[in-house]
């Protein structure tokens, strides 16, 4: 080996330390983000407290608040931030899209309206209190998957149909047809809205705001099942993606089914976006947001694209969720309405910038 070769290797393994540094700085946050949030709330719970309550002992309330609310609460959103953002890198890659997610091309919106229909036509929730914030118990969680990933489907049908057609379509293009079919299906959704009574309207209205804190560890148990095997499907595709980064070309030119791989992986998010939007409602941009952020750290690398926006998607939603809790307590403040102070001005930044943001 020359001594070319030699420092080739050597700036090559340097480069990934850095990769996997980031993906250990991001990961290690978010678990102690996580293990802070638990102890926050309208009684605050020290942080020693919420380790001993989790290794099996504490006392006897903090347990009871820990396991039934806290804990769920948080599970809710490392899983539904991983979700969400995993599914948006993805989605960036496929469609060569730096504005791609679930909120922007509508996949979120169509799935809100399938949950709905779900919940209130057939049957997937029970009304069982005159309060909105407890108005919808989920007794279905499978009727309203299904509900929501018909619907989401339907947009991300759409928007591969308008990307593969019109093929001169730009990022712009493509969020405005995005911007259509989340016309579409609130439209939808106000029409449901219409004809349904006034409990299960207010359940309706302040589920679409987007509730961490409806899930219960069966519902969890789903996401979290329906989470590994997406993540496990987008890992095993990263050298796929990364071939597909340099374009369509360059990617059939080294032996990528690149019309397969987009439609599969699609069809994976919109089944990751569909049961996140279930069970929470609608969160928007962190699919958006969270990518963009570990790109100017990881770089355009699927090998570490993938977990870095998975655990900043999480770390997000529960810094959002943690200050929605605290700012007003004990008044929780809507997780939707916080994510989208976050992500608008990020969504317009990459508006104006042209997209050159991806890559």
């Amino acid at each position: 080996m020359d001594n070319h070769t030699a420092e080739q290797l050597k700036v090559y393994d340097r480069y990934l330390q850095r990769k996997r540094a980031a993906l250990l700085v991001v990961f290690v946050t978010a678990a102690l983000s996580a293990l802070y949030a638990v102890g926050v709330g309208s009684i605050s719970i020290p942080l020693g407290e919420v380790v001993r309550v989790l290794l099996g002992g504490g006392e006897a309330v903090a347990r009871t608040a820990i396991w039934n609310i806290r804990l769920p609460r948080v599970a809710a959103a490392v899983l539904v931030g991983a979700a969400l953002a995993s599914a948006g890198a993805v989605m960036q890659c496929v469609l060569q899209n730096p504005l791609a997610s679930a909120s922007t091309l509508g996949v979120s919106q169509g799935a809100a309206f399938g949950a709905a229909v779900g919940i209130v036509v057939f049957g997937g929730g029970v009304v069982n209190s005159a309060s909105a914030t407890t108005a919808i118990t989920i007794q279905n969680p499978y009727i309203i998957t299904l509900c929501a990933f018909f619907f989401g489907s339907l947009s991300t049908a759409a928007v591969i149909a308008i990307s593969q057609l019109k093929r001169d379509v730009g990022p712009g293009g493509l969020v405005l047809a995005g911007v259509a079919l989340s016309s579409l299906f609130s439209g939808g959704s106000t029409i449901l809205q219409y004809f349904a009574d006034d409990t299960k309207l207010g359940a309706i209205v302040f589920w679409t705001f987007g509730n961490l804190g409806s899930t219960n560890w069966r519902e969890l148990g789903i996401l979290a099942a329906v989470l590994l095997a997406s993540l496990g499907y987008f890992l095993f595709n990263r050298w796929n993606y990364n071939a597909m980064e340099t374009g369509a070309d360059a990617a059939r030119s080294l032996g990528v089914n690149t019309r397969s791989v987009m439609l599969l992986s699609m069809g994976i998010c919109s089944l990751l976006s569909a049961v996140a939007v279930s069970f929470v409602g609608i969160i928007s941009f962190v699919g958006l947001v969270a990518p963009h952020i570990m790109r100017r750290f990881v770089g355009s690398d699927y090998r570490y694209l993938i977990p870095c926006s998975a655990a900043a998607g999480a770390l997000l939603l529960i810094l959002a969720d943690t200050f929605g809790r605290s700012v007003m307590a004990p008044v929780v403040l809507p997780i939707g309405a916080l994510t989208s102070f976050l992500g608008a001005p990020m969504f317009l930044f990459l508006l104006f910038k042209g997209g050159k943001a991806h890559g």
